[in-house]
């Protein structure tokens, strides 16, 4: 499941116009992609600190801090994206991290 095109779909608030997607050619790239925007936004609140670091956590808070957070994956098989909810995307980031953590 690791090399399919991966759409994550994000609303950051209530608000409708914050709505926004990132698009990814796989779904180890698209877990990078949404550690990378906590990353950025950790550097943005804490511009003078040069080597900042987070758990699993963290990052969960940040991804549940969301208004609506889902990813769609491209599946072969049907030739369609399935629709994967914000559980899932973290149960995949915690895999991929710790698949980075084990080289």
């Amino acid at each position: 499941m690791a090399n399919k095109h991966t759409i994550v779909l994000i609303q950051a608030s209530q608000n409708r116009s914050t709505r926004t997607f990132m698009d990814f050619d796989s779904i180890s790239q698209a877990m990078d992609g949404l550690c990378g925007l906590y990353e950025r936004k950790l550097k943005e609140i804490n511009p003078t600190i040069s080597n900042i670091s987070y758990d699993i956590t963290d990052l969960y808070n940040f991804i549940d801090g969301f208004a609506d957070l889902s990813a769609l994956v491209y599946d072969n098989t049907i030739h369609a994206f399935l629709p994967y909810d914000r559980q899932w995307i973290k149960q995949r980031i915690f895999q991929h991290l710790k698949r980075l953590a084990s080289r």
